[in-house]
């Protein structure tokens, strides 16, 4: 499991740069990847969602687009992320640890979490704590990185850990923390690993969707 520690003071460093680098490595895909979540998320009309490990808020700010009748919360332990949040237009920030969440249970229609929960200490317990302040009815939705299982799957490994962290490096000044995103990617339970993990932590009717060939994944757990 990722060392807090590191991961917190990795995103701080590549705070200003993040939303940049993000576009330019994915060749854009990532704005498309979060439309895919936040128009799911619009077809269930929430009134309160929480972003957890929101970042600089690009899906919260997607998801206030959509949603715009929706309270959306981006929390995230890293303060120099949520910094950028702000300024981006995120109408509701909060400095939080997403394996102790500080709200009641059954809190929010909808978690949402795009590319954190990867960087987490403890997955099973940042999935039982996100089910906790779900309410009964209520959806949580993860998109993260995967391997994809087709044609794509050497040429993307060869991309990952061999042209992204010197991309990265440059762009960034910190190619050390995009050599970790190739390793966490590989950790990463994905596919049925994932949703089994989903409902042995309280969630049912666990399911996937692999998008751009297998690249990313979305997960959807009920309460």
């Amino acid at each position: 499991m990722p060392d807090p520690a590191y991961v917190r003071d990795a995103f701080a460093r590549i705070a200003d740069r993040y939303v940049l680098t993000n576009h330019i490595l994915s060749c854009g895909a990532d704005l498309w990847w979060r439309h895919v979540v936040s128009s799911r998320i619009k077809a269930w009309k929430p009134a309160r969602l929480l972003d957890v490990a929101s970042g600089t808020g690009d899906l919260a700010l997607a998801i206030q687009r959509s949603c715009p009748d929706c309270e959306v919360i981006a929390s995230d332990f890293c303060a120099e992320m949520l910094t950028h949040a702000t300024r981006r237009g995120v109408t509701h920030t909060l400095v939080a640890d997403a394996l102790a969440l500080p709200f009641p249970d059954a809190s929010f229609d909808v978690v949402s979490v795009a590319f954190g929960l990867r960087n987490m200490a403890d997955y099973p317990a940042a999935l039982r704590e996100m089910s906790r302040v779900i309410k009964p009815g209520g959806h949580l939705v993860i998109l993260d990185f995967s391997l994809p299982t087709n044609l794509l799957r050497l040429p993307y490994r060869f991309y990952l850990h061999r042209i992204l962290p010197h991309l990265a490096g440059w762009l960034t000044g910190h190619k050390d923390t995009y050599e970790y995103l190739g390793g966490s990617i590989e950790a990463f339970p994905a596919g049925t690993a994932m949703t089994g993990l989903l409902e042995s932590c309280g969630l049912r009717q666990a399911s996937f969707t692999p998008l751009t060939g297998g690249v990313v994944t979305l997960y959807q757990g009920d309460k």
